[in-house]
């Protein structure tokens, strides 16, 4: 049965190529359109209300970036795209928020598309958010779900409490710290994991439980959808590298190097964690064979030490008639029978501690 609330890619089957449908999570919030315009000395921000007063910043010399919340609201991403010059392509692109992430560039400008990841301050889950950054000589484009949180408050500080704004005077670098933002994030998220991972191996270690199995494919799981966003975001970001587009300037190239860098160094700790994570699995099941090996190591020593004592307790507990002839038992006459006996099986005790001690099964 489908999901209600969900607005799945195959309900774009049949659909004409650049029909721009949202794909995702069904939302009711108002989507809305943040703008900061700025100089080398001056900043304006402000929320619009309609895609027409996005109108004046297009060719506009002063830097703009252009944000807005909530691609659920087609209309304004399609009036805002056909008002940039966009792609319906491209535009069908950033509507499904199930994109892969990926780049690709035009001569008026520049598109990638990549995943926010957040954890959740409820229940501790990951939070995956569709991102798509576009930018032109002037301009940035950058739409987004309705985020719980949004790491491009960084960015913004940064522009609001930098002057003079130096290389923030290009619209390539203002994506560039747009892009940057996302990848570090993947850091907190990767520290998290990698926490995570370390107490439970310590846990696995010394009390392996039941309920660690479920730790071990959450864990899985976690570390399967990061890898999904860091991994081909390496291609994205090497197009962006190799590009000649006149959009992305020279200065801007070790910067994209940088981040280039950033992202194979984050794909590497995701292998290593999902390494780890396997290597997890196996150390349950070798601690749950060892914990098992102890117990029957102690039974099998406690069965072994009561067959003896078993078989005399067995021997003489056969009720013979000691005056009935001459295969008798003779010590259950005798006034001490009942102490030796019990002298008899003490010291088969010890010794059988003794021999086990020797053999180092103790």
């Amino acid at each position: 049965m489908p999901n209600p609330v969900t607005r799945k890619v195959s309900s774009t089957i049949g659909l004409e190529p650049g029909a721009i449908v949202y794909v995702g999570a069904h939302r009711t919030e108002v989507a809305t359109i943040d703008v900061i315009d700025y100089t080398d000395s001056e900043l304006r921000e402000t929320r619009v209300e309609t895609v027409e007063e996005c109108a004046r910043f297009k060719d506009s010399p002063t830097i703009t970036w252009i944000n807005v919340s909530g691609i659920h609201d087609v209309d304004k991403v399609e009036r805002l795209g056909r008002l940039f010059g966009i792609h319906p392509l491209i535009l069908e692109d950033i509507a499904n928020s199930g994109q892969r992430p990926k780049m690709e560039e035009s001569a008026e400008y520049v598109f990638v598309a990549l995943k926010m990841i957040y954890k959740s301050k409820i229940n501790g889950g990951l939070i995956i958010e569709q991102v798509s950054v576009l930018f032109g000589k002037s301009w940035v484009l950058t739409f987004q779900e309705i985020p719980p949180e949004d790491v491009f408050d960084l960015v913004r500080q940064r522009l609001k409490t930098t002057v003079p704004r130096g290389r923030f005077m290009t619209a390539d670098y203002l994506a560039y710290a747009l892009i940057d933002a996302v990848v570090d994030n993947y850091y907190l998220v990767l520290e998290d994991l990698g926490e995570r991972v370390e107490l439970l191996e310590d846990d696995l270690a010394d009390h392996p439980k039941a309920e660690s199995l479920g730790l071990i494919r959450e864990l899985r799981r976690k570390l399967i959808t990061v890898r999904k966003a860091v991994w081909p975001l390496r291609e994205v970001i090497s197009g962006l590298e190799r590009t000649e587009t006149p959009l992305i300037h020279e200065s801007t190239g070790p910067y994209l190097r940088d981040l280039y860098e950033h992202t194979v160094q984050a794909i590497d700790t995701v292998e290593t964690f999902r390494d780890q994570v396997s290597g997890l699995l196996d150390l349950y099941h070798t601690s749950v064979a060892n914990r098992t090996n102890e117990v029957m190591k102690i039974l099998t020593m406690i069965a072994t030490m009561f067959m003896p004592l078993s078989f005399l307790a067995g021997v003489y507990g056969m009720n013979f008639d000691t005056e009935a002839g001459p295969f008798n038992m003779p010590e259950l006459g005798l006034p001490l029978g009942y102490l030796g006996f019990w002298l008899a099986v003490i010291c088969i005790g010890i010794g059988l501690l003794l021999y086990f001690r020797r053999r180092r099964w103790l």
